[in-house]
């Protein structure tokens, strides 16, 4: 059996339908010997542009170790299912049971190291950028050399 992770978005209007739908996924990948290493539910969050003139849409993340017919099975599932907004199922190497990115719990700013704006500092501290010498070195605007004159165009 190989490793997938799932990940699919749900109608907003549907939200309350999510619970239902992983306890039928779960069931679907179960029934064939399969396991669910990880299941996080994300909740609603925005999405990144629009789909269908839907702005936010409820996000759930599924890591699983299943057949090629129960992938297939879940699959034909996710796509004719009309609350299922997008899908994506990706193929692991192992089983991911850590927790992802989005469920760590995030540091405030203000506790982050380095003040609120972090390893970049104030704006107006840029610090020496190494790749410019000191402006001493530059010289007089009038030292500087003058830029070439074009040629007169001759006519034949």
């Amino acid at each position: 059996m190989r490793h997938y992770e799932v990940v699919f978005i749900v109608h907003p209007d549907q939200s309350e339908q999510v619970p239902a739908m992983v306890e039928r996924y779960r069931t679907m990948v179960t029934a064939k010997n399969g396991r669910i290493h990880r299941h996080e539910d994300w909740g609603r969050r925005q999405l990144a542009y629009p789909i269908d003139k839907v702005h936010k849409a409820h996000y759930v993340l599924m890591n699983i170790e299943c057949d090629q017919d129960t992938l297939g099975e879940l699959e034909h599932a996710f796509k004719f299912n009309d609350a299922v907004l997008r899908h994506l199922i990706v193929a692991m190497s192992e089983a991911v049971v850590t927790p992802s990115p989005m469920m760590r719990e995030e540091k405030p700013r203000s506790t982050r190291e380095g003040g609120e704006r972090g390893e970049r500092g104030d704006r107006f501290e840029r610090g020496d950028r190494g790749d410019r010498g000191e402006r001493g070195d530059r010289g007089e605007r009038g030292e500087r050399p003058a830029a070439p004159e074009a040629a007169p165009a001759t006519q034949a």
